[in-house]
């Protein structure tokens, strides 16, 4: 059986892949599919682009379709950048560009204000519909230089407390069991366990 993962993030797609291996689907992504233009992104909440991308590229590619949208939510800038986490600092940045304007923006502040979560939505689609939502976070707070060369996004700024490692810090396995994409996926994993008609 086959199922689209809504992005074109060949970071994210391999973290993606690697939470549902044990499921033995054919994976895409949408890079797969160039002809496809890219879904737009809101700024209303992660459930409402998880959900848009997901209907998005299933319809497109007429294929049960996995998306996710995922931010991370700082204390010092109440809250932001949130669902504009991939477009923090502008477009076209590079996640090492991004992580230094992050690292600017808080220089100032004191630890107790350097407080942060990770959110993801991640959402399936398939035949038109929604199959199902589901939610994960992780909490930790941001170090004031990146540490670890795994991962990406903000993963080398955020400081996993209870492991005393970043998310770049990781190996793949460890990051999967308490990041925040990783408990949301481990929720859409159930469902599609327990109901495989959702992707014939």
């Amino acid at each position: 059986m086959t199922l689209l993962i809504a992005t074109r993030n060949r970071g994210k797609f391999a973290e993606i892949a690697e939470a549902l291996v044990s499921l033995h689907l054919d994976l895409r992504g949408a890079f797969d599919y160039p002809h496809v233009p890219d879904c737009p992104e809101g700024t209303e909440s992660y459930e409402a682009n998880a959900v848009a991308k997901a209907l998005h590229y299933s319809k497109a590619a007429g294929l049960p379709a996995l998306a996710d949208d995922s931010g991370i939510e700082v204390a010092a800038l109440a809250g932001a950048p949130g669902v504009l986490s991939a477009r923090f600092g502008g477009e076209g940045l590079s996640d090492a560009d991004r992580n230094r304007k992050l690292l600017e923006a808080i220089q100032d502040s004191p630890d107790e204000k350097r407080q942060a979560r990770y959110v993801a939505v991640v959402a399936l689609a398939s035949h038109g519909k929604i199959v199902g939502t589901f939610r994960g976070e992780a909490k930790g707070m941001l170090l004031r230089e990146p540490r670890g060369g795994n991962g990406f996004g903000y993963d080398p700024l955020f400081l996993y407390p209870d492991l005393h490692l970043t998310f770049a810090q990781m190996l793949p396995a460890v990051k999967r069991q308490v990041s925040h994409r990783g408990k949301a996926l481990a929720q859409a994993c159930d469902v599609l366990r327990a109901r495989g008609e959702i992707l014939s």
